[in-house]
């Protein structure tokens, strides 16, 4: 008899906080636009979608938490049940001034651990990230301390949300599993392997099959790659047992020199791939099954006003 086929989730990661409108006019920026092509990323096939709100007015990434509310309001009204991931990691980003480089310049966003996840305890949505990496980050500094990862760690689990572990390179890993170990960490956890970012852990299958081979047993878990690399290491991802991930926050194009018109394009091509690597695509309750996570009702954006058609 054959061994049935465990099903692969596809996370579709939506516009992240670095991407620019520069370097794709299809990237969402607005509230509405976000919520927009998470839906059209779902109906495509992802069963969880990883959320970032930016600054309508500036495109920059953001903690605002009434735009989480509007994101996440969009996405339920739109009858949408995929698993939301809320990310945690605005708030972490340090610029040394040139004249003293313990001032921080322009730009910086480090600030208390409890306000970078204020949002996912007003929210509880059934996952949200948690970044194990301190290290250079495009244009600053991203500062993760253990004392402050703790806390947020705490806060995450007492609002019931299911940490998903973002390990950047092997000290990531090493930090993370010490706080499973110490008992920080418990119950249902998700981890995330991070390639081709620069100055982190490389987007090769030596060094994904290295940590993914460091988690513990039976670890749920997803691997992706950046740029150029998004596709062949999503491919890598489920021939090694993992899930996967794709999306504007990853990369803006469908192929080579191709840019892609949205997210649905990205999900649907992944889907492709993992179809025709033998694979099937989780639906979201196979989804929530295999993660560990409860239903779409408490990640329902609280309805502090009405909202009223954005200008974009």
């Amino acid at each position: 008899m054959a061994t049935p086929i465990r099903p692969t989730v596809l996370t579709c990661a939506v516009t992240g906080n670095l991407t620019t409108r520069e370097q794709n006019r299809a990237l969402p920026v607005t509230p509405a636009e976000i919520a927009a092509s998470g839906v059209e990323a779902w109906r495509a096939g992802a069963a969880a979608l990883h959320i970032h709100a930016r600054d309508p007015a500036t495109g920059k990434g953001t903690i605002r938490a009434e735009l989480f509310d509007e994101i996440v309001m969009r996405i339920r009204d739109a009858g949408c049940d995929a698993i939301l991931n809320l990310s945690t990691g605005e708030g972490g980003r340090f610029l040394p001034s040139d004249d003293d480089p313990k001032v921080a310049a322009p730009g910086s966003t480090l600030m208390r651990p409890e306000l970078r996840v204020a949002h996912v305890e007003r929210l509880r949505p059934e996952v949200c990230t948690l970044d194990f990496n301190t290290m250079w980050s495009g244009s600053a500094v991203v500062i993760n301390t253990p004392r402050n990862l703790e806390i947020m760690a705490r806060r995450v689990l007492d609002a019931g949300v299911v940490p998903e572990l973002e390990i950047f390179d092997s000290g990531d890993l090493q930090m993370a599993l010490a706080f499973v170990e110490r008992g920080i960490l418990s119950g249902p956890l998700l981890w995330q392997i991070v390639l081709g970012v620069r100055y982190g852990a490389m987007a090769d299958t030596q060094t994904m099959m290295y940590l993914a081979s460091r988690l513990p047993a039976g670890a749920q878990w997803t691997a992706f790659g950046i740029g150029r690399m998004a596709f062949p290491m999503m491919a890598q991802s489920f021939l090694l047992g993992g899930h996967v991930r794709v999306g504007m926050e990853d990369t803006v194009y469908l192929d080579r020199g191709v840019l892609t018109p949205g997210n649905a394009a990205l999900v649907e091509k992944g889907v492709r791939i993992v179809e025709s690597l033998g694979g099937r695509i989780a639906t979201v309750a196979e989804a929530r099954a295999l993660l560990g996570v409860g239903s779409a009702v408490s990640a329902r954006g609280p309805r502090t006003a009405q909202l009223t058609p954005e200008r974009t």
